[in-house]
């Protein structure tokens, strides 16, 4: 049986071959049927999966109605692409009843002149509720959260709350509990809807909520938000602001979106890519993005080059020497990406700290010695059979061991050392690495090779 990613690839890929054969034929009335007929996430997952030249055709396809959800859920770059083909008064159309973050979400993508038209054209009450989300970082609580949130008084029973809430056409999507203020709006707990439901109806609030629980500080980074959402298993959680009012909750859909974003930022940046790079984007847009890193590459590779040409008579009487020096630095690299891959990922979980920070690099140094001696005596006994010189396998072995080293101290440090200068590492810590494991390799390989040959 298929798994449903499979039977999702499957499906897109067969609605494509649809869509590619109406556009060819210009046939687009069974595009428009089959487009409507779809879930918003279904057909941004279509839209993210086509090539640009033919992605605009298929959004002048999607009902009005539904292009405010479907927007929501592409991908920040494809996002953009659509929003600047659009007016103010298609932006206001396409927001119109879209949650407070979603809505605010889209206008941060927008020129700022753009979203003052929008504000503009807003009621006074969704106006007022987008700027609150707007004031805030984007990748804070307060940029995450929705000002959507239904709060009740400790005083209340149970049975007036039963009342207020059969007042309300709908709750707001993924309300498990109500939230609990004082009458300043500060938070005071929260009220699960499991109780208010199997509770007495005679009870008050104050007797059956939970105070045991802490609210979500407004300026907390998105990533922190996501650790609290998997270590308590939540599925929201309100949001308060320094003097602890209620400003906002946040939803476990969010929190997803933020976990789904940081791996896709953790599986590019190894690449030196944007998370929010489009699959299909034009050869002009890629281009560039993928220049810049090589360009940095380019010169760490120059680094090391210079570092080989420094021992160019070496290797002219040892030819050995031009053959064995890539299985040192790629030792080396593979050893210290290794190191480095644990260490941003214990940072991104808050695992890491100035506590313990010592014994893992003190841990990450022994695995590399014990590992260089290891690969050391197996690469010694290697090319002493091959070129039947034991100095020249002593000086592989001896360069291993001190390149392994070098990289597990290098991939434990780096992380830390960028994170400190406001550097991502995710994104600067590969290429910073290569030049470190490059350069010591040769150098430790050559160095050797020059002392021992003369």
């Amino acid at each position: 049986m298929q798994s449903t990613h499979e039977e999702l690839m499957r499906q897109t890929q067969s609605q494509l071959g649809e869509i590619q054969s109406a556009l060819d034929s210009g046939t687009f009335k069974p595009i428009r049927r089959m487009l409507n007929g779809l879930q918003p996430a279904e057909i941004a997952h279509l839209l993210e999966s086509s090539p640009s030249p033919s992605r605009w055709l298929i959004w002048k396809l999607i009902d009005k109605e539904a292009e405010g959800e479907v927007l929501q859920e592409l991908a920040y770059d494809i996002q953009t692409q659509i929003l600047q083909r659009m007016n103010a008064e298609e932006v206001v159309d396409i927001t119109e009843g879209l949650d407070t973050d979603d809505a605010a979400d889209i206008l941060q993508q927008l020129p700022n002149q753009v979203i003052k038209q929008v504000l503009a054209a807003m009621t006074e009450q969704d106006r007022m509720r987008v700027e609150h989300v707007l004031s805030y970082d984007e990748d804070t609580a307060g940029g995450l959260m929705n000002t959507d949130t239904i709060t009740v008084r400790p005083r209340l029973t149970l049975d007036v709350v039963l009342r207020y809430l059969r007042r309300h056409d709908e709750l707001p999507d993924s309300t498990d509990n109500l939230i609990v203020v004082n009458r300043t709006g500060q938070f005071v707990g929260l009220l699960p809807i499991a109780k208010l439901l199997t509770s007495s109806p005679t009870s008050t609030v104050r007797e059956v909520m939970q105070t045991d629980v802490e609210a979500i500080p407004v300026k907390m980074s998105d990533s922190e938000v996501a650790n609290l959402f998997e270590l308590h298993d939540w599925i929201s959680a309100p949001v308060v602001d320094e003097e602890q009012r209620v400003v906002g909750r946040i939803t476990i859909d969010d929190v997803v979106d933020v976990i789904r974003e940081d791996a896709d930022h953790s599986l590019m940046s190894m690449a030196g890519l944007d998370e929010d790079e489009d699959t299909f984007a034009s050869v002009r847009r890629a281009i560039p993005r993928r220049a810049i890193w090589l360009g940095v590459n380019l010169l760490t590779a120059i680094t090391a080059s210079a570092v080989i040409n420094i021992f160019e008579d070496t290797i002219e009487k040892v030819v050995a020497l031009a053959v064995l020096m890539p299985i040192v630095a790629s030792m080396g690299g593979v050893a210290g990406s290794q190191t480095l891959t644990v260490v941003i990922r214990g940072m991104a979980l808050g695992q890491i700290g100035r506590n313990n920070i010592s014994w893992l690099m003190s841990r990450e140094l022994r695995v590399g010695l014990l590992n260089g001696l290891l690969w050391a005596l197996v690469m010694a006994g290697i090319t002493s059979l091959w070129f039947g010189d034991p100095k020249i396998a002593v000086i592989i072995a001896a360069a291993m061991i001190i390149n392994l080293i070098t990289a597990a101290g290098a991939g434990a440090l780096l992380p830390i050392l960028l994170k400190r200068m406001n550097i991502d590492p995710a994104l600067a810590g590969s290429v910073a690495l290569t030049t470190v494991t490059d350069v010591v390799g040769f150098f430790a390989f050559l160095g050797l090779a020059t002392y021992f040959y003369g």
